[in-house]
């Protein structure tokens, strides 16, 4: 490994805990507003990390080197580890009493808007606990979508976007600069959770639960500032204001600029939308004829908690409205499923991702006609485009080592003494950034308080293996990726 990249890559990971510390001061003045002492524990936070940070990116200031695939896997995930070490520290000072373990738990989850929590009693926690949580949701969205849009397609490990399939060239794309697509992608996220919070205002959340609630919607995060989560608020209206901010943000960010930005609709084309959207109402509609039938629940409240609970699930955001682990063995089975399926790729949500789904199955039909006609050409199709065999191979290996570290992961977890469908459910939807389970422990009523410290960082390290598309962290693994 060239000593130059490694040092460029801990520079930028310290400008991050630079600007990481600068956002501690919210929670902080938030803590002063309500009157809460564990504002001296962000301010605190805010100085040790940001001295730290700052003489680290001081210490290693050089001039960068040319940016290659080495350097990029090693910045992706300098940037997420550090990150999450960071944003645990004032969670582990707070008046909370977590372990470390619990309290870089906590913040892996939050930083890469998975939803799940150790905190039992979020409706007495500490206002500033409660923003931080949110806010570390809110800026992981806002990296992920960067992940996903510039980095990922450039190293080839996910991050398909529409830009990467409309065209082969280049001039297609709606900005020649990246520094304008930059600018127009944060405008439209901050401005689509400024949205989503006034929605939530107006049907009945304080101004502070629709805030929180807004910039962990968006994110497709899911912790929120109740034990009940959405459930506290006993509203319909507020379901389904939830339920459309949820899907918009599965869909491809890529896609949202290009209608916004340049009104081109044709953007809406792609595949993936169609199919995400499709599977969602699907799941949705049985599920509520499911709640209907078998439960008696009025149709209208079946629909409306269905659409939610599934497209919580679909876009891993992991709200709750009420413990579907209580509505029948049908629904648990359908949100077993639906944790693995996620949303679209370019956006916020985490799962194998539509794309992915569409590109396997063409894979799989064009691998069954060629048993009948074997001389014949059938080509793997995305829409309209053709599908390189390097994608093919990449789909593949995302799969395959999908599957296999969730068994790893549900083995590893049975070990540790827990029961078989705990294990399979909490490494799914770790590796899924889903949040809650599928079962009472930790389903949408439980949370994760129960789990001992070396269970809690094998759960953080899925996680963040979920969030950066898995292959992203497992090349630095290799000791090839170390050699010169």
């Amino acid at each position: 490994m060239n000593a130059t990249i490694f040092r460029s890559a801990i520079n930028i990971a310290a400008i991050s805990g630079i600007y990481l510390s600068v956002a501690m001061l919210v929670p902080a003045f938030i803590d002063v507003y309500y009157g809460h002492p564990d504002s001296e524990v962000f301010f605190l936070s805010a100085f040790m990390t940001g001295g730290l940070s700052l003489a680290t990116a001081a210490a290693t200031r050089a001039g960068p080197p040319p940016f290659n695939k080495r350097m990029g896997f090693l910045v992706v995930n300098m940037l997420w580890l550090s990150g999450s070490i960071i944003g645990a520290i004032p969670l582990w000072l707070s008046s909370l009493n977590l372990t470390f373990a619990q309290a870089f738990f906590e913040s892996v989850s939050a930083i890469s808007t998975t939803g799940s929590t150790v905190i039992v009693g979020l409706d007495d926690a500490p206002p500033g606990v409660l923003m931080w949580r949110s806010l570390l949701h809110w800026l992981g969205g806002v990296g992920i979508l960067a992940l996903g849009l510039f980095i990922m397609p450039y190293l080839r490990v996910g991050g398909m976007s529409f830009f990467k399939l409309e065209s082969s060239d280049t001039a297609d794309k709606p900005f020649a600069r990246i520094a304008s697509y930059t600018r127009a992608f944060l405008a439209i996220y901050v401005a689509i959770t400024l949205i989503c919070a006034i929605t939530y205002a107006a049907l009945g959340m304080s101004r502070f639960d629709a805030l929180n609630h807004a910039m962990s919607t968006v994110a497709t995060g899911g912790l929120s500032t109740h034990d009940a989560s959405f459930g506290y608020f006993k509203s319909l209206p507020l379901l389904w204001a939830a339920t459309f901010f949820m899907t918009l943000s599965s869909l491809p960010f890529s896609v949202l600029i290009l209608f916004v930005v340049r009104g081109r609709i044709d953007a809406w084309r792609d595949p993936q939308i169609r199919v995400f959207l499709a599977y969602l109402a699907l799941f949705a509609i049985a599920a509520s004829i499911f709640q209907r039938i078998e439960n008696g629940v009025p149709f209208h409240e079946a629909l409306a908690h269905s659409f939610f609970t599934v497209s919580s699930i679909l876009s891993t955001t992991g709200f709750a409205s009420d413990d579907f682990t209580q509505w029948g063995h049908f629904i648990v089975a359908l949100a077993f499923v639906a944790t693995f399926m996620g949303g679209c790729s370019g956006s916020t949500s985490g799962g194998l991702k539509a794309y992915r789904l569409i590109i396997l199955f063409n894979f799989i039909r064009t691998g069954l006609y060629r048993l009948i006609y074997p001389d014949g050409i059938h080509a793997v199709r995305y829409g309209s485009m053709t599908v390189d065999i390097d994608l093919q191979r990449g789909v593949f290996l995302f799969f395959i080592t999908y599957v296999a570290i969730s068994a790893i992961g549900a083995i590893v977890l049975g070990l540790m003494g827990y029961d078989v469908l705990t294990a399979v459910s909490a490494a799914a939807t770790s590796l899924s950034n889903v949040g809650p389970g599928v079962t009472q422990a930790i389903g949408p009523a439980g949370s994760f308080a129960g789990f001992h410290d070396a269970a809690l960082y094998l759960l953080s390290f899925l996680m963040l293996l979920g969030r950066l598309e898995i292959l992203t962290v497992l090349v630095i693994l290799t000791p090839l990726f170390w050699k010169s």
